[in-house]
C-alpha cells in the first residue's frame, strides 16, 4: 500500500523527500505488527506457567526461545514479499548490491519488530499493558528518526533519542540504498530565478559563485535573462540534511544485529525477573496470606 501510495515519486527535490518520507511510512507499521504478536505470547506464557512450569515438562527458557524462533521464518517470507512490492514501485531497478541491502533491511525490519514485542510484553501480566508501552516507545523511536527533524535541528538534550533509535538506522541505511546518486530535477516551483546584469550571460555571472563548489546546478549558462538554478544536484544532498550517507549504509544495517539481540537478552532478563522473581515471590506471599486469614 505504501508503495503504490508513493509510487514512482520523481527526481525533483520534494519527489526525493516523499521517497524518504515512504521507507518512515513502511516503519509506521511497527506498532501494529508489535500488538499482534504480543497477545500470541501472552496465550503461551499463561499455558506455561499455569500447567507446563507445575509438570516440569520444559524450562521457561525453553518457551521464550521457542516463540522468538518460530517465528523468523514468517519474519522473512514478509519481508521479501514487502520488499517487492516497495523497492520497484519506489526506488525502481538499482544495482544488485543496492537491491540486496534494502532486502535485508526489510527483512531486518520485521525481525526486529518481533524481538521487541516478546521484550516488552515479557515482563508485563498483559497485552493490553503492553500495548501501551509499545505506543509511548514507538512514538519516540518514529518521531526521532531524522525525517522530521533533521538532527541538528534538534533540542541538545533530545540528541541522544536520534542516536539510540533503530528507526534512525533502519530509515537511513534503507533510503540511501535506494537514493543515493540520483540526480536531481528540479520543478518549477523549485527553481531559483533570477536576472543576470544586463549584457552578461547567467554562466557569466554565476561562474565566481559555482566555481566555490555550489551544490546546485545552473540550468541555463547561456541565457541572457531569467536564469534557472536547482539548488540541489544530487538526492545524496537531501540525504545528509538527515545525516544519511552511502558509507554508513553496511553499519547501519549491521547495528540492526545489536538491537535484535539486546532484545532477545532483554526478554530473558525481564521474564526472568519479573515473572521468576519478582513475580513469583508476589504470588508467594498472596497465597501466604490467604492461608493465614483462612486458618
Amino acid at each position: 500500500m505504501v508503495g503504490f501510495s508513493f509510487f514512482q515519486p520523481g527526481q525533483s527535490i520534494l519527489g526525493v523527500q516523499n521517497a524518504i518520507f515512504s521507507v518512515l511510512m513502511v516503519c509506521a507499521m511497527f506498532s501494529s505488527l508489535v500488538q499482534q504478536i504480543m497477545p500470541k505470547f501472552v496465550v503461551q506464557r499463561t499455558l506455561y506457567e499455569v500447567r507446563e512450569r507445575h509438570s516440569n515438562m520444559y524450562s521457561w527458557s525453553v518457551l521464550i526461545l521457542a516463540n522468538i524462533l518460530v517465528e523468523i521464518p514468517y519474519h522473512v517470507v514478509l519481508g521479501v514479499m514487502a520488499f517487492a512490492i516497495f523497492n520497484y514501485t519506489v526506488f525502481g531497478i538499482r544495482s544488485s548490491e543496492d537491491q540486496g541491502l534494502v532486502l535485508l533491511f526489510f527483512v531486518y525490519f520485521y525481525i526486529l519488530a518481533g524481538t521487541f514485542a516478546h521484550m516488552v510484553v515479557a515482563p508485563l501480566p498483559d497485552a493490553t499493558t503492553a500495548g501501551r508501552v509499545v505506543t509511548i516507545l514507538f512514538s519516540m523511536m518514529i518521531l526521532f528518526a531524522g525525517v522530521f527533524q533533521t538532527p541538528i535541528a534538534l533540542p541538545g538534550f533530545w540528541i541522544f533519542m536520534y542516536c539510540v533509535s533503530p528507526m534512525t538506522y533502519l530509515v537511513g541505511g534503507d533510503a540511501v540504498s535506494g537514493l543515493l546518486g540520483d540526480p536531481i530535477v528540479c520543478s518549477h516551483a523549485e527553481l531559483a530565478v533570477f536576472q543576470p546584469p544586463t549584457g552578461e550571460t547567467c554562466g557569466a555571472y554565476m561562474q565566481p559563485y559555482l566555481e566555490q563548489a555550489a551544490p546546485g546546478t545552473l540550468l541555463n549558462p547561456d541565457a541572457t535573462a531569467s536564469c534557472s538554478y536547482c539548488p540541489l544536484g544530487y538526492a545524496d544532498q537531501v540525504l545528509a540534511r538527515s545525516g544519511m550517507y552511502y558509507d554508513e549504509r553496511w553499519r547501519d544495517w549491521g547495528l540492526g544485529f545489536i538491537y535484535i539481540a539486546f532484545n532477545i537478552t532483554a526478554v530473558f532478563a525481564f521474564y526472568y525477573l519479573f515473572r521468576l522473581r519478582i513475580w513469583g515471590l508476589w504470588i508467594e506471599k498472596f497465597v501466604k496470606t490467604r492461608r493465614q486469614r483462612t486458618v
